[in-house]
C-alpha cells in the first residue's frame, strides 16, 4: 500500500482568491489531484473553500474538455 496524503502541492495566488492544486494518493496508492479555491469573506479571519477532485483514471478526458472551455474563452474575447 501506498503512503497516504499529500505528495505534492502548488499554489497560485490571485486577488483575494488562492488555487492550490494538490496531488495526493489514497491508502491503495491510487493518486488524484485535488483542486481548492480559498477566498477571505467580508469577516477577515474566515475562508470560503470550494473543492473538486480529479481521479488519475480520469485526468486525460478532465484536461480534454478543459481545453476545450479554454479554447472557447480564447476565440470569443
Amino acid at each position: 500500500m501506498g503512503q497516504r496524503g499529500e505528495v505534492f502541492s502548488t499554489r497560485m495566488v490571485k486577488n483575494d482568491r488562492t488555487y492550490f492544486f494538490n496531488v495526493k494518493e489514497n491508502i491503495y496508492g491510487d493518486m488524484f489531484l485535488n483542486i481548492v479555491e480559498s477566498k477571505g469573506t467580508m469577516d477577515s479571519d474566515k475562508f470560503i473553500r470550494q473543492s473538486i477532485v480529479i481521479y488519475q483514471e480520469d485526468l486525460g478526458e478532465f484536461l480534454k474538455e478543459l481545453q476545450k472551455s479554454l479554447d472557447y474563452i480564447k476565440q470569443n474575447r
